[in-house]
């Protein structure tokens, strides 16, 4: 089991999932070294857990799209908390729209952020985690990396490539004894912003479909961030190498293990069910 102790690193830390960890891990000891592009968010939360706790936090403006940005809050984040020994990679965007409604440039941003960001973070972070006597690398996928729906393109192929990249790590760093574990997240609907703050492919001219997305979206959402949190926590205590997050993600993984390619019909009937009961 890796003990919740030490200090934590998190990216996308002023809202949504990140926010809620970094308040749970406080609360349970962590010093936290918290880093977003909403330096007001973080400033908020760093005077929140001020009120309640006496850990130490530090907050770092970090746009995870940068790899240079990402090398240097791996340093400052050792720098300022020697004990660090939990990474975690949540930080995420959203891009609505069909494949041809957006285009190269877009597609890149999203890569750029929810994938290439893990990627150089946990290159950035795993020197000193390897040091450690015990580690844990926490990354952020989706239940979309393991489902991919119609609409999703740029989002589900990060999200995918996330729970790839994870897995052969973990099995790499499990061959060499390595301390540090690492675990790969998959939240179904987590009641945040993300869909409202999601950008539009650029061919995509209906608002109306935007509003039905984030309607869909806050009908579906029905585990709390804090919920999520806990959820995370109680994997990296247990060194859980996947973490279900919802019963709708409970629901979806099975079913496409069993009906791998088929199981977007099951799964729009029971979209379009869910959308109808929340009007």
């Amino acid at each position: 089991m890796t003990a919740i102790r030490g200090a934590a690193a998190i990216t996308g830390a002023a809202s949504g999932i990140g926010r809620a960890l970094a308040l749970e891990l406080a609360a349970r000891g962590c010093d936290l070294a918290l880093a977003d592009r909403d330096e007001a968010g973080m400033q908020t939360l760093a005077a929140e857990i001020a009120k309640a706790h006496t850990q130490k936090v530090t907050v770092h403006r970090v746009d995870v799209g940068e790899p240079s940005q990402l090398e240097a809050f791996a340093q400052a984040a050792v720098a300022e908390h020697a004990a660090l020994n939990i990474a975690v990679n949540n930080a995420g965007v959203a891009l609505l729209g069909q494949f041809n409604e957006i285009d190269q440039a877009q597609m890149d941003w999203l890569m750029n952020i929810n994938f290439w960001g893990v990627v150089h973070s946990t290159r950035a972070f795993l020197p000193h985690l390897a040091r450690r006597r015990e580690a844990h690398i926490v990354n952020l996928s989706s239940i979309f990396g393991i489902v991919a729906p119609p609409g999703q393109t740029a989002y589900a192929a990060a999200k995918f490539a996330v729970r790839g990249f994870s897995e052969s790590l973990r099995h790499e760093l499990q061959m060499a004894a390595s301390p540090v574990r690492l675990s790969v997240v998959h939240p179904g609907g987590v009641a945040t912003n993300i869909v409202r703050n999601s950008r539009t492919g650029v061919g995509m001219t209906d608002n109306a479909r935007r509003a039905q997305s984030i309607e869909r979206f806050d009908n579906a959402a029905r585990t709390t961030p804090a919920a999520a949190a806990l959820r995370i926590i109680a994997g990296i205590e247990k060194n859980a190498p996947r973490i279900l997050i919802g019963n709708d993600a409970r629901f979806m993984d099975p079913l496409q293990r069993f009906r791998p390619c088929t199981y977007w019909a099951v799964l729009a009937r029971r979209l379009e069910k869910m959308a109808k009961a929340g009007k």
